[in-house]
């Protein structure tokens, strides 16, 4: 842990402790050290701390360590050692020596009282440091140079090669990738400069290929089948979700012009669009991941993007329950009820896997019969043959053009559907589903934000509500009991996995009130010594009150498994 001394004129002075990693330094918000000094631009330098010493990088800003001025270079800083930024000034402490901090031995005549303990910095109580995933293979001390060698030659690629204009004129993608690709080569050999330890042309190269004709950095990430989740706040910050942990990558984008470019290049074949009067966009990449994307001045990172990702091998039942997210009990008794023309709702939290655990209902879905999808930005992987996908469409440039949810919804009435599987419930929408599965449209499937069952109906009723009639509550409640049979809900824990917490049937009304019953609950005991939840799903012992309905359908479903591996204690 290395220390540092912050001194800006007319403040008091500002001790901070730097554990291993890099830290970008400017006046932006988003910089990790801001400072608020006459001369310091928002991407001014970075320090790169390890346990043993500190460098400091330029990024554009200019620097001066002990009175001598650097630029567009890394210095190693001694401890004593005096950085200027603008006019903010940082003295180097050194490590922080813990054996110095350690009590003396107690004296055996007369044992002074223990030395109190050094304070620590308020900003970082309960930090903890996100992990570094290398992905580009160039080191973090480089990455400046990089970036400011690939802007310059970005300039360069422009004035040789107008790639819009090809764009335009309908120039195939592999003649474009070849034209820039070799154009790219040339300038990149043009080159006179003695390039960083671990930084070749060739990486170069490739990082500007995919920044002239595709996503950018994004390209690397969304090939590695591990990511489950790529963010992208602003040009400097990529970060990414594997197996439940967020880490930091050494990507970047150039600047915010580019990470504009690389969203519109999945809009725009979408039919869609983002600019100052529409600066939020729901899309999808071509394998069906959900792309969000919103630019300034919304945002005040600068543009960001968020990619969730899916498999191309989707996830099937036996993975979830390999996972330990469902038991086999519990994916049997969804099987049923799924061939049951049971209306369900899946119920989470942003990120708990409504969308993967949807998918994967969907499969026990009969090949025989007719399924229509509707969502916002098309997502759903299902496997039958007989699938009509619908898309929303937002409005035009002139603001008409518009088809919502609700619209698509009661369309599909009209065409014939055995199924309907609404991606996400969100809006007045709700009404009409509930309306269609009152009306002989069973076997319905959507998802919904709420983080318990019994949330999920008052969600539910929230959203009836948002369709602009003035129903009473208990009419809502009425349509509501007589729709839903089961909700499943799915949260993500702290340790990043996801489990199927619940299983609740909807049984009645009692009054103004709507009744439920678990099925099935997940039981914790703890925690490993990896940091891991432990625990296991459990039914509760409550039947289902459609046991005669599994009969008469002629299913196969084992009784124990309502009350095989009860806890102990429980009475029925």
């Amino acid at each position: 842990m290395y220390e540092i001394l912050i001194r800006i004129p007319g403040r008091d002075e500002i001790k901070a402790r730097l554990v291993p990693g890099t830290y970008r330094v400017g006046s932006s918000p988003a910089s990790h050290l801001t400072l608020n000094a006459p001369g310091v631009v928002p991407r001014h330098c970075q320090f790169i701390a390890t346990d043993t010493d500190l460098k400091i990088a330029d990024l554009g800003g200019g620097i001066e360590v002990d009175g001598e001025a650097f630029h567009d270079t890394t210095v190693h800083i001694r401890p004593g050692s005096r950085v200027r930024i603008g006019e903010a000034e940082i003295l180097a402490l050194g490590t922080e020596d813990r054996e110095a901090q350690k009590p003396e031995p107690p004296n055996p005549v007369s044992a002074p009282p223990p030395p109190a303990p050094a304070p620590r910095p308020l900003n970082n109580q309960g930090k903890h440091e996100i992990p570094i995933l290398a992905v580009s293979g160039i080191p973090l001390a480089a990455r400046p140079f990089v970036q400011e060698i690939k802007r310059l030659a970005h300039i360069e690629l422009l004035k040789r090669l107008n790639l819009k204009r090809m764009v335009l004129a309908g120039t195939a993608q592999s003649d474009l990738e070849k034209k820039a690709k070799d154009t790219i080569h040339e300038i990149i050999s043009e080159l006179t400069v003695t390039l960083p330890a671990g930084v070749t042309t060739d990486k170069i190269e490739r990082e500007l290929v995919h920044e002239a004709i595709g996503l950018g950095p994004l390209e690397d990430l969304i090939a590695m089948p591990e990511i489950s989740e790529i963010m992208v706040n602003g040009p400097d910050s990529v970060y990414v979700e594997t197996k439940g942990v967020l880490h930091k990558t050494d990507m970047a984008f150039a600047d915010n012009h580019q990470v504009i470019a690389a969203i519109e290049r999945i809009v725009s074949p979408l039919g869609r669009r983002i600019d100052e009067s529409s600066p939020m966009v729901d899309a999808r990449l071509q394998d069906g991941s959900r792309v969000n994307a919103i630019i300034p001045p919304l945002s005040l990172v600068g543009p960001t993007i968020t990619i969730r990702k899916f498999s191309r091998n989707p996830l099937q039942i036996d993975d979830l329950v390999r996972f330990g997210s469902i038991s086999y009990e519990m994916a049997d008794f969804l099987n049923v009820c799924v061939k049951l023309r049971k209306n369900i709702i899946i119920s989470g939290g942003t990120g708990s896997g409504k969308t993967t655990l949807l998918n994967i209902l969907s499969s026990f879905l009969p090949d025989t019969e007719r399924i229509i999808t509707i969502e916002d930005a098309a997502e759903l992987q299902l496997r039958q043959d007989h699938v009509v996908r619908l898309e929303s469409r937002p409005a035009n440039i002139e603001g008409k053009g518009e088809v919502n949810i609700r619209d698509l919804v009661r369309n599909s009435l009209r065409m014939r559907p055995d199924r309907i599987v609404i991606g996400e419930c969100r809006g007045g929408e709700a009404l009409d589903m509930l309306q269609a599965m009152n009306t002989g449209h069973d076997g319905s499937l959507t998802t919904i934000h709420a983080n318990t069952p019994r949330d999920a109906l008052s969600r539910l009723e929230t959203l009836v509500l948002m369709a602009g009639f003035d129903l009473p509550l208990r009419a809502i409640r009425e349509q509501i009991a007589s729709a839903i049979a089961i909700i499943v809900q799915i949260n993500r824990e702290k340790d990043g996995t996801r489990k199927v917490t619940n299983i609740s049937e909807i049984t009645r009304m009692e009054g103004d009130m709507i009744t439920m019953q678990d099925i099935f609950t997940y039981h914790q005991d703890g925690w490993d010594a990896n940091g891991k939840m432990t625990g296991r799903h459990v039914p509760s012992g409550n039947l289902p009150s459609f046991m005669e309905d599994i009969k008469r359908a002629g299913l196969k479903l084992d009784l124990e498994i309502f009350t095989r591996g009860m806890l102990k204690g429980e009475e029925r």
